[in-house]
């Protein structure tokens, strides 16, 4: 899988599930901003990334990544360590 990839289904999801357009989803843009996440909906995209990519976030982890592209880099990396 590639970053690509990766990106547009993370986009493609991000944006139904919490009911915002693709567009506002850019590399650059503030997860927490964008998707007006709080402490609640922030155990949520965990979930729906965990569930997407089968990969497991820890909250710790999660905290730190602040940009989509952080969010997508880290996801590129543990679909890369579960091969």
């Amino acid at each position: 899988m590639t970053t690509i990839e990766i990106e547009a289904k993370a986009k493609k999801d991000l944006a139904e599930e919490f009911e915002v357009e693709e567009t506002v989803i850019t590399p650059e843009a503030d997860i927490k901003k964008t998707l007006n996440l709080d402490s609640l909906s922030l155990v949520d995209l965990v979930a729906l990334m965990e569930e997407t990519f089968g990969v497991k976030i820890k909250g710790t982890e999660i905290v730190k990544i602040k940009t989509f592209a952080e969010l997508y880099d880290f996801i590129l990396a543990r679909v890369e360590e579960s091969k």
